[in-house]
Order: C-alpha cells, then structure tokens, then sequence
C-alpha cells in the first residue's frame, strides 16, 4: 500500500508541476507607448447672396425709402456663421447723361442696412427670411436730372 501511496503522491506532484508550469505560461510584461496623428479641418464657400425681386422703381428726389430684400444662400452641407450683410451703391456707378448737370452717383442715395445679428445659418436657400434695408434718392440742393430714369448698380455683401 505504500508503493501506491507514493504513487499517488507522485502523481500528486506531477499534476502540481504541470499546473505551475501553465501559470508562469501566462506571465506578461507591461508597457506603454506614444504616438501621433493628424485630422483634417474642412473648409467654408461663400455665400451665394442675391437680391430679390425687381428691387426699387420710380425712387424720386425726397421719395419715400423703398425695400431692397436680400437672400443669402448657405451651399455648404453644414451650418456657416453669418456675421453682417450690407449693400451699397457701387462706388464705380454713376450716370451723366447731360455733362452740364451733376452725375448722379453713389453720394444721391441713402440707404438703410438689413438688420442681421450673427445667423448660424444652416445650408440652403433662405429666400423665405428674406434681409431687407431701403433705399432712398436724396433730394439734393444741386440739380439731380442725372439720376433720372436710370439702373442704379447695387453690390451686395455677406460675412
């Protein structure tokens, strides 16, 4: 009986060697490591901005001031900040039909801006929230038969 004590013993001992040896199968070692990377910003398109309609007729010296309404079109797939929208007389216009009376430039006009406070705009057409300012033809002290019966070039500017 002792011989099959010790072999159970043994035996005890091999099944105790074997599962030591299968812990230390799953000793490990720990690490750290550093790294770099890039990521890509997109960027904007201008807005597309036009006027709508026909735009003021028949203005007249001391006139009343008539609605110049302004649509700003986002193209863009996402949101883009609108910060201001403006439109002037172009600076470049004028009209002189007589040469011995004053052109009509952009000093005969008054305008009224659009009144615009920082828009997230989101993409599309906004003709339906339509900017609108005026414009007026002043009634000057000087000879205004220049600006008779003429186109008046506006240039339009959104931010």
């Amino acid at each position: 009986m002792k011989f099959k004590q010790k072999k159970s013993v043994a035996a005890l001992l091999a099944i105790l060697v074997v599962a030591i040896a299968a812990i230390g199968a799953y000793a490990y070692w720990t690490t750290s490591g550093d790294g770099t990377g890039t990521a890509d910003t997109g960027t904007t398109s201008a807005f597309v901005v036009t006027q709508l309609g026909t735009g003021p007729v028949d203005l007249v010296p001391g006139g009343p001031a008539q609605d110049v309404s302004i649509d700003v079109e986002n193209t863009e797939s996402f949101n883009q900040y609108l910060t201001s929208l403006a439109f002037e007389v172009d600076p470049a216009w004028s009209a002189q039909a007589n040469l011995s009376k004053p052109a009509c430039t952009d000093a005969d006009f008054t305008l009224v801006q659009p009144t615009v406070a920082g828009i997230d705009l989101v993409p599309g057409n906004h003709n339906g929230a339509a900017y609108t300012g005026t414009i007026a033809l002043d009634n000057a002290v000087t000879n205004q038969d220049n600006c008779k019966n003429v186109a008046v070039d506006l240039l339009l500017h959104a931010n």
